[in-house]
């Protein structure tokens, strides 16, 4: 497998040199592994942190900046970041407001959050925790105990990030996202293996004529395996899916995501798939985002993620937002 990499056990240390050089809006500590927004701590401002493996990008570092995190914490590739990582960015971005830690429902992820949320609270700092667990392809995993937590995040760190940068306290901006944690919902589907840097070759082996219903974002196994189907007939699969879990009774955000090696050709292609499913299901729809946001390193495939909105999470949603890997508005 050729990759544009010096060696694997730098390819995290390289990349966050050359976001440092992309990005002068954002301090990049390399050898503590902490992204900070550069204004952090913001005076009167909740401090938003989240974090996980590397190999998801742009989430979570591409999603720090006005509106959004004011500071990530990035693993190695597919393994969860320590705690020592964790309360340095609390204490980065703690203005005396409190932080908001968001947390993808991995077990190391949720131990090491939970065990640096305990440290930061003994250095004075107010810390609460959102739990993020949208995938619903399986009710366990590999990783997690429960739901997988995916492009959900996404949704919880956007809506969330606006509240905050609004100046609301600790307590309103984790109702917030709370309340988007519990309104979204995933799904993906794999056509090709990720290829992690230290292994060098696919993590799992999935034939030429087959794909994956249901797969995680560190190629977690999913549902089922049929033969390779058309994007129409994905989209159909997922959505009902998704559908009968959420069952949403208001306007939905839509996220069509990339797990990293699938073109923006095919990407557009199937949210055109996907939004036909809901039109013909009578479901209304606020607005859509394709892209790769949160990917799984050279993975070919997409997810589905909804999201439903009342006005005011419509409302946070279209706020300013300003990072390298989600901007509008400013």
């Amino acid at each position: 497998m050729k990759m544009l990499i010096n060696v694997p056990e730098r390819v995290v240390a390289d990349a966050l040199r050359g976001m440092a050089e992309a990005h002068p809006e954002l301090v990049v500590d390399v050898e503590h592994r902490v992204i900070v927004r550069r204004d952090a701590p913001v005076a009167g401002k909740v401090g938003l942190v989240s974090g996980g493996g590397s190999g998801h990008e742009p989430l979570h570092g591409g999603f720090v900046g006005p509106g959004m995190l004011d500071a990530a914490c990035p693993g190695e590739v597919f393994t969860s970041p320590v705690p020592d990582q964790m309360v340095r960015a609390a204490a980065a971005v703690d203005s005396g407001a409190g932080v908001l830690f968001i947390v993808k429902n991995y077990t190391g992820d949720v131990l090491n959050f939970d065990m640096a949320a305990e440290l930061a609270e003994e250095e004075g700092i107010e810390v609460a925790k959102v739990l993020v667990r949208d995938d619903v392809a399986v009710t366990d995993s590999l990783f997690t105990a429960g739901r997988r937590g995916t492009g959900g995040t996404l949704f919880v760190e956007k809506l969330a990030g606006a509240v905050a940068e609004e100046g609301a306290p600790l307590a309103r901006v984790t109702e917030v996202a709370r309340r988007a944690a519990d309104s979204a919902r995933s799904f993906g589907v794999a056509l090709t293996s990720p290829t992690t840097p230290a292994k060098g070759s696919p993590t799992f082996d999935l034939p030429a004529g087959e794909l994956e219903l249901g797969i995680g974002i560190h190629g977690e196994p999913g549902r089922e395996r049929r033969r390779i189907m058309t994007s129409g007939e994905i989209a159909d699969y997922a959505v009902d899916v998704l559908l009968e879990d959420l069952r949403p009774d208001a306007p939905l955000l839509v996220l069509v995501n990339g797990m990293g090696a699938t073109p923006l050709l095919e990407l557009y292609g199937f949210n055109a798939e996907v939004q036909r499913v809901l039109r013909e299901r009578r479901i209304a729809v606020a607005r859509t985002l394709v892209g790769n946001y949160v990917t799984s390193l050279d993975m070919a495939g997409a997810s589905v993620t909804l999201c439903q909105v009342n006005e005011e999470l419509l409302r946070l949603w279209d706020a300013p937002v300003s990072t390298a890997g989600l901007r509008w508005g400013r």
